[in-house]
Protein backbone atom coordinates (compact mmCIF):
# COMPACT_ATOMS: atom_id res chain seq x y z
CA UNK A 1 0.00 0.00 0.00
CA UNK A 2 1.68 3.82 -1.07
CA UNK A 3 1.90 6.37 1.62
CA UNK A 4 2.21 8.86 -0.91
CA UNK A 5 -1.01 10.55 -0.92
CA UNK A 6 -2.69 13.99 -0.11
CA UNK A 7 -3.44 13.02 3.60
CA UNK A 8 -1.12 13.33 6.33
CA UNK A 9 0.34 9.73 7.31
CA UNK A 10 -0.27 7.80 10.69
CA UNK A 11 2.87 8.52 13.15
CA UNK A 12 3.17 4.53 12.97
CA UNK A 13 3.38 4.78 9.03
CA UNK A 14 5.32 8.16 9.32
CA UNK A 15 8.99 6.14 8.70
CA UNK A 16 7.74 4.03 5.87
CA UNK A 17 5.91 7.27 4.77
CA UNK A 18 8.92 9.64 4.62
CA UNK A 19 11.52 6.86 2.68
CA UNK A 20 8.81 6.22 0.30
CA UNK A 21 8.47 9.79 -0.14
CA UNK A 22 12.54 10.55 -0.10
CA UNK A 23 13.24 7.70 -2.42
CA UNK A 24 10.50 9.59 -4.92
CA UNK A 25 12.84 12.73 -4.58
CA UNK A 26 15.40 10.98 -5.68
CA UNK A 27 14.35 9.90 -8.64
CA UNK A 28 12.62 12.96 -9.66
CA UNK A 29 14.19 14.29 -12.60
CA UNK A 30 12.05 17.86 -12.09
CA UNK A 31 13.81 19.77 -9.17
CA UNK A 32 11.24 21.74 -8.27
CA UNK A 33 9.42 18.73 -7.76
CA UNK A 34 11.71 16.86 -5.66
CA UNK A 35 11.91 20.15 -3.38
CA UNK A 36 8.62 19.77 -3.09
CA UNK A 37 8.52 16.41 -1.66
CA UNK A 38 11.35 17.00 0.58
CA UNK A 39 9.28 19.89 2.46
CA UNK A 40 6.59 17.58 3.20
CA UNK A 41 9.05 15.29 4.84
CA UNK A 42 10.31 17.88 6.50
CA UNK A 43 7.26 19.57 8.12
CA UNK A 44 5.60 15.95 9.04
CA UNK A 45 8.50 15.21 11.37
CA UNK A 46 8.82 18.42 12.89
CA UNK A 47 7.59 16.49 16.14
CA UNK A 48 10.27 13.68 15.70
CA UNK A 49 12.99 16.68 15.99
CA UNK A 50 10.93 18.65 18.71
CA UNK A 51 11.04 15.16 20.39
CA UNK A 52 14.97 14.90 20.06
CA UNK A 53 15.63 18.46 21.44
CA UNK A 54 13.12 17.67 24.28
CA UNK A 55 16.27 15.42 25.63
CA UNK A 56 18.63 18.35 26.05
CA UNK A 57 16.11 20.04 28.12
CA UNK A 58 17.31 21.71 31.74
CA UNK A 59 20.73 22.13 30.41
CA UNK A 60 21.39 25.65 29.85
CA UNK A 61 19.78 26.17 26.88
CA UNK A 62 16.07 27.82 26.38
CA UNK A 63 13.45 25.03 25.06
CA UNK A 64 12.91 27.00 21.95
CA UNK A 65 16.46 27.19 20.98
CA UNK A 66 17.08 23.50 21.01
CA UNK A 67 13.86 23.01 19.11
CA UNK A 68 15.32 25.32 16.32
CA UNK A 69 18.67 23.31 16.19
CA UNK A 70 16.96 20.25 15.98
CA UNK A 71 15.15 21.91 12.85
CA UNK A 72 18.29 22.42 11.24
CA UNK A 73 19.53 18.99 12.05
CA UNK A 74 16.28 17.16 10.17
CA UNK A 75 16.43 19.58 7.24
CA UNK A 76 20.47 18.07 7.20
CA UNK A 77 19.02 14.29 8.08
CA UNK A 78 16.06 15.23 5.13
CA UNK A 79 19.19 16.77 2.83
CA UNK A 80 20.97 13.69 3.13
CA UNK A 81 18.98 10.57 3.63
CA UNK A 82 19.58 7.37 0.66
CA UNK A 83 16.48 5.11 0.91
CA UNK A 84 19.36 2.66 -1.02
CA UNK A 85 21.12 2.54 2.26
CA UNK A 86 18.72 0.15 4.14
CA UNK A 87 17.90 1.95 6.86
CA UNK A 88 14.51 3.85 7.68
CA UNK A 89 14.52 7.15 8.36
CA UNK A 90 13.89 7.51 11.53
CA UNK A 91 16.89 6.01 12.35
CA UNK A 92 19.25 7.98 10.61
CA UNK A 93 17.43 11.16 11.42
CA UNK A 94 17.68 11.01 15.08
CA UNK A 95 21.12 10.42 14.90
CA UNK A 96 21.91 13.37 12.82
CA UNK A 97 19.65 15.92 15.00
CA UNK A 98 21.29 14.59 17.65
CA UNK A 99 24.83 15.36 16.40
CA UNK A 100 23.39 19.05 15.41
CA UNK A 101 22.38 19.42 18.93
CA UNK A 102 25.47 18.25 20.64
CA UNK A 103 27.69 20.54 18.31
CA UNK A 104 25.78 23.31 19.40
CA UNK A 105 26.40 22.50 22.86
CA UNK A 106 29.95 22.24 22.31
CA UNK A 107 29.92 25.38 20.51
CA UNK A 108 28.09 27.22 23.34
CA UNK A 109 29.44 25.07 26.43
CA UNK A 110 30.62 28.52 27.80
CA UNK A 111 27.17 29.96 28.26
CA UNK A 112 25.90 26.40 29.95
CA UNK A 113 28.65 26.24 32.55
CA UNK A 114 30.79 29.97 33.23
CA UNK A 115 32.94 30.18 35.43
CA UNK A 116 32.10 30.58 39.29
CA UNK A 117 33.76 33.79 39.50
CA UNK A 118 31.72 35.32 36.80
CA UNK A 119 28.51 33.89 38.19
CA UNK A 120 29.56 35.52 41.43
CA UNK A 121 30.48 38.54 39.64
CA UNK A 122 27.14 38.57 37.89
CA UNK A 123 24.59 38.43 40.69
CA UNK A 124 26.91 41.56 42.16
CA UNK A 125 26.57 43.49 38.77
CA UNK A 126 22.84 42.96 38.86
CA UNK A 127 21.94 44.04 42.17
CA UNK A 128 24.57 46.93 41.80
CA UNK A 129 23.07 47.94 38.61
CA UNK A 130 19.33 47.90 39.88
CA UNK A 131 20.60 49.92 42.74
CA UNK A 132 22.89 52.49 40.56
CA UNK A 133 19.62 52.97 38.37
CA UNK A 134 17.49 54.36 41.50
CA UNK A 135 20.40 56.79 42.59
CA UNK A 136 20.95 58.03 39.01
CA UNK A 137 17.78 57.79 38.31
CA UNK A 138 19.06 56.10 34.64
CA UNK A 139 20.39 52.71 33.67
CA UNK A 140 23.61 52.55 34.70
CA UNK A 141 26.85 52.00 32.31
CA UNK A 142 29.13 49.30 32.77
CA UNK A 143 31.64 52.22 33.46
CA UNK A 144 29.81 53.28 36.01
CA UNK A 145 28.84 49.88 37.05
CA UNK A 146 32.42 48.71 37.16
CA UNK A 147 33.61 52.14 39.34
CA UNK A 148 31.55 51.04 41.91
CA UNK A 149 32.41 47.63 42.16
CA UNK A 150 36.23 48.37 41.41
CA UNK A 151 36.38 45.99 38.48
CA UNK A 152 37.38 46.38 35.35
CA UNK A 153 34.74 47.74 32.32
CA UNK A 154 35.68 44.58 30.61
CA UNK A 155 34.98 42.52 33.64
CA UNK A 156 31.20 43.72 33.95
CA UNK A 157 30.02 43.16 30.17
CA UNK A 158 31.68 39.55 30.33
CA UNK A 159 29.55 38.96 33.55
CA UNK A 160 26.46 40.55 31.64
CA UNK A 161 27.40 38.09 29.06
CA UNK A 162 26.02 35.18 31.71
CA UNK A 163 22.71 35.59 31.38
CA UNK A 164 22.45 35.40 27.21
CA UNK A 165 25.94 35.71 25.19
CA UNK A 166 24.78 32.88 23.22
CA UNK A 167 20.92 32.79 23.75
CA UNK A 168 19.72 34.78 20.35
CA UNK A 169 17.83 37.23 20.62
CA UNK A 170 13.85 35.97 20.53
CA UNK A 171 12.42 35.41 16.73
CA UNK A 172 9.18 36.53 18.09
CA UNK A 173 9.69 39.37 20.73
CA UNK A 174 8.04 42.35 18.80
CA UNK A 175 10.07 45.87 18.73
CA UNK A 176 8.43 48.52 21.07
CA UNK A 177 5.16 47.07 21.82
CA UNK A 178 2.15 44.98 20.25
CA UNK A 179 1.84 46.62 17.21
CA UNK A 180 5.39 46.92 16.24
CA UNK A 181 6.97 43.61 13.91
CA UNK A 182 9.60 41.11 15.81
CA UNK A 183 12.81 40.33 15.05
CA UNK A 184 11.89 37.68 12.69
CA UNK A 185 9.45 40.13 10.67
CA UNK A 186 11.75 42.59 10.51
CA UNK A 187 14.26 40.52 8.91
CA UNK A 188 12.94 37.98 6.69
CA UNK A 189 9.47 37.60 5.15
CA UNK A 190 7.21 35.51 7.21
CA UNK A 191 4.52 35.15 4.96
CA UNK A 192 4.00 32.34 2.37
CA UNK A 193 3.66 28.79 3.29
CA UNK A 194 4.45 26.92 6.55
CA UNK A 195 7.79 25.21 5.48
CA UNK A 196 9.08 28.89 3.52
CA UNK A 197 8.37 29.89 7.15
CA UNK A 198 10.57 27.30 8.78
CA UNK A 199 13.43 27.83 6.39
CA UNK A 200 13.42 31.51 7.15
CA UNK A 201 13.19 31.03 10.60
CA UNK A 202 16.20 28.30 10.74
CA UNK A 203 18.42 30.88 7.85
CA UNK A 204 17.62 33.58 10.73
CA UNK A 205 18.76 31.62 13.45
CA UNK A 206 22.19 30.60 11.53
CA UNK A 207 22.74 34.52 10.74
CA UNK A 208 22.30 35.19 14.26
CA UNK A 209 24.80 32.92 15.58
CA UNK A 210 27.58 34.38 12.70
CA UNK A 211 26.47 37.87 14.52
CA UNK A 212 29.82 39.36 17.19
CA UNK A 213 29.23 38.95 21.23
CA UNK A 214 28.64 42.72 21.09
CA UNK A 215 25.91 42.73 18.07
CA UNK A 216 24.18 39.91 19.75
CA UNK A 217 23.70 41.61 23.18
CA UNK A 218 22.77 45.10 21.46
CA UNK A 219 19.98 42.66 19.48
CA UNK A 220 18.89 41.06 22.90
CA UNK A 221 18.45 44.46 24.69
CA UNK A 222 16.55 45.58 21.69
CA UNK A 223 14.16 42.96 21.34
CA UNK A 224 13.73 40.83 24.32
CA UNK A 225 14.66 43.84 26.96
CA UNK A 226 12.69 46.52 24.82
CA UNK A 227 15.29 49.25 25.68
CA UNK A 228 15.15 51.93 23.44
CA UNK A 229 18.58 53.04 21.32
CA UNK A 230 19.17 55.47 24.02
CA UNK A 231 18.74 53.55 26.72
CA UNK A 232 20.70 50.35 25.14
CA UNK A 233 23.94 53.32 24.18
CA UNK A 234 23.60 54.13 28.00
CA UNK A 235 23.89 50.47 28.91
CA UNK A 236 27.02 50.03 26.41
CA UNK A 237 28.91 53.29 26.84
CA UNK A 238 27.83 54.56 23.24
CA UNK A 239 25.97 57.04 21.68
CA UNK A 240 22.17 56.69 20.42
CA UNK A 241 23.69 57.29 16.90
CA UNK A 242 26.41 54.70 17.45
CA UNK A 243 23.19 52.31 18.23
CA UNK A 244 21.23 53.02 15.39
CA UNK A 245 24.13 52.44 13.09
CA UNK A 246 25.36 49.30 14.50
CA UNK A 247 21.58 48.40 14.50
CA UNK A 248 21.34 49.00 10.91
CA UNK A 249 24.51 47.28 9.85
CA UNK A 250 23.39 44.00 11.55
CA UNK A 251 19.96 43.96 9.90
CA UNK A 252 21.90 44.18 6.54
CA UNK A 253 24.22 41.71 7.80
CA UNK A 254 21.40 39.42 8.40
CA UNK A 255 19.63 40.38 5.20
CA UNK A 256 22.75 38.99 3.22
CA UNK A 257 23.56 35.47 5.58
CA UNK A 258 20.00 34.86 4.97
CA UNK A 259 19.90 35.57 0.93
CA UNK A 260 22.85 34.04 0.68
CA UNK A 261 21.49 30.78 2.11
CA UNK A 262 18.21 31.15 0.76
CA UNK A 263 20.25 31.39 -3.09
CA UNK A 264 21.50 28.00 -2.43
CA UNK A 265 19.39 24.77 -2.52
CA UNK A 266 19.01 23.42 0.88
CA UNK A 267 19.61 19.43 -0.40
CA UNK A 268 22.04 20.48 -3.17
CA UNK A 269 25.75 19.27 -3.02
CA UNK A 270 27.59 21.83 -0.96
CA UNK A 271 29.29 23.96 -4.50
CA UNK A 272 30.07 27.80 -5.26
CA UNK A 273 30.24 28.49 -1.59
CA UNK A 274 26.77 27.01 -0.91
CA UNK A 275 27.69 24.66 2.13
CA UNK A 276 25.40 23.78 4.64
CA UNK A 277 26.25 25.86 7.71
CA UNK A 278 27.60 24.11 10.85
Amino acid sequence: MSFVGYGKPSRSGRDTWSQELLARAQQETDRGRAERLRQRVVLENQALATGVARQFDHKGIEHEDLVQVALVGLVEAVRRYRPSAGHGFTAFAVPTINGELKHHFRDHGWAVRPPRALQELHGRVRRVGADLEQTLHHSPTDGEIAEFLEVSRESVWQARMVDGQYRAASLDAPMQGAAEPSLGETIADVHGDPYDRLVARISLRTALERLERRERVVLRLRFVDNLTQQQIGRRVGVSQVQVSRLLRDVYGELRVTIEDREHCSDYAPAVSGCAVPR
